[in-house]
């Protein structure tokens, strides 16, 4: 089977390729990018006025599935991902049970191969349970499919566990992803600490709650040479510190969300719960570090951390709901209204973080549109205009706090192995 993309604008920061040309996929792999391109029998898409770019990436998404098929599935979150202009997806290992045994990882894998509508990668437990005291069986996990290791919104409190875990992780080639999180200080807290959290009355969540764990993770990382990622940077003195151990010479890398650039603390809802994620909305300051972070090159990638629950659990009281909001709808859209569009980046640097700087943490091959790769495209629009409209989600949870807004720009197709499954 061949598809072309045709006059489009590409944008693929691996090649260092931003023109106007057409893309040829064949059998499922890039055969060329270049104007007038054709192949016999080929399917034609008209890409013109629109950004052609490399399938993107989302490097951290709850999947739900096995066990907790209520709030969503391998299927429903990978539709969910084809809708927002991702082709592959890294899924966390908060299941039930636990992704800590390569059984677990072969069946999510063989779920993805017959289910999902995108490339689904497992990311393995970094402990048994994720209880934080014994490993998992590491190896057998990466046999198995796992791309990665985390124990995601349980951080490995105990140093020497993660000290094994990261030298475990260094010997099998894997990313070591942490949730940084002190326990100890965050204890109790349901957003983060500042005046709105002093004026609804609910307990905090400091900054030095992730920065700690931070600090304490890149000391272990020097001391391992582990390849070592920080999931959902939040802070601004956690980005400098990764930014500083990067530039000596550490294998570190982080990622953010669109909600960390996006949104505030003073732009919550008083106790909405669509406003509470982990790590907590910060204040203007962070979120400004955030972005001046994404511009610099400090912070690598941009990861949704999509965190489906359904309406039974999050419409409770603010302190007794989970944490966490659905996002891969909505990403693409907010990384072009909040980062591009007023000029803080270009499309380009948008693009990388989509595609090469996700790709360069996991090493997944994927990310480009060079001959022989595989037939993974994302085409959007920063000129359509649309508004998100949660209940038409493909998700099947409905926990996002930008149902109702109006967007300019977003996802228009997306194509995976050569073939379109999704377009607006």
């Amino acid at each position: 089977m061949s598809i072309v993309i045709r006059n489009g604008r590409v944008i693929d920061p691996a090649s260092q390729t931003d023109r106007v040309a057409d893309v040829l996929i064949v059998d499922g792999r890039i055969a060329g990018v270049a104007p007038n391109l054709s192949a016999p029998g080929a399917e034609s898409f008209d890409a013109t006025g629109m950004i052609v770019a490399p399938g993107f990436l989302d490097i951290h998404v709850h999947l739900r599935e096995p066990g907790f098929e209520h709030a969503e599935t391998i299927e429903s979150g990978s539709r969910a991902a084809a809708a927002g202009g991702f082709t592959s997806i890294c899924c966390m290992p908060n299941t039930k049970p636990v992704n800590d045994s390569a059984m677990v990882t072969r069946y999510i894998v063989e779920q993805a191969r017959s289910k999902a509508a995108v490339n689904v990668f497992p990311i393995g437990a970094i402990t048994k349970g994720s209880g934080g005291e014994e490993l998992s069986a590491i190896g057998a996990m990466k046999a198995a499919g796992a791309v990665a290791i985390s124990d995601d919104g349980l951080p490995v409190m105990n140093a020497r566990v993660m000290r094994r875990a990261m030298e475990f992780a260094k010997s099998y080639d894997l990313p070591i992803v942490q949730h940084c999180e002190d326990l100890n200080l965050s204890a109790g807290g349901d957003m983060h600490e500042g005046l709105p959290s002093v004026r609804w009355g609910l307990r905090g969540i400091p900054a030095a709650s992730e920065d700690v764990m931070v600090a304490r993770d890149l000391v272990l990382a020097q001391l391992t040479g582990a390849r070592y990622h920080v999931a959902h940077i939040s802070t601004r003195n956690a980005v400098a510190m990764v930014d500083y151990a990067r530039k000596h010479g550490l294998p570190v890398t982080c990622e953010t969300t669109p909600h960390h650039f996006a949104l505030t603390d003073t732009e919550m809802l008083p106790y909405d719960s669509n406003y509470k994620m982990k790590p907590p909305l910060r204040s203007c300051g962070h979120r400004d570090a955030i972005i001046e972070g994404l511009a610099s090159g400090a912070i690598d990638a941009i990861a949704t951390d999509h965190a489906p629950h359904p309406g039974s659990e999050k419409m409770q009281e603010f302190e007794r709901c989970p944490f966490g909001i659905i996002g891969l709808e909505t990403a693409l859209a907010l990384a072009l209204e909040e980062l591009v569009a007023p000029g803080t980046i270009s499309l380009a640097r948008m693009v990388e973080l989509f595609t090469t700087g996700p790709n360069a943490v996991m090493r997944l091959g994927r990310g480009t549109l060079a001959t022989g790769a595989p037939g993974d495209v994302t085409v959007f629009s920063t000129d359509v205009e649309w508004t998100y409209d949660v209940n038409q989600s493909a998700s099947r949870s409905r926990n996002s706090p930008f149902h109702g807004r109006a967007f300019r720009g977003g996802p228009m197709a997306t194509i995976v192995d050569g073939h379109l499954k999704w377009s607006r």
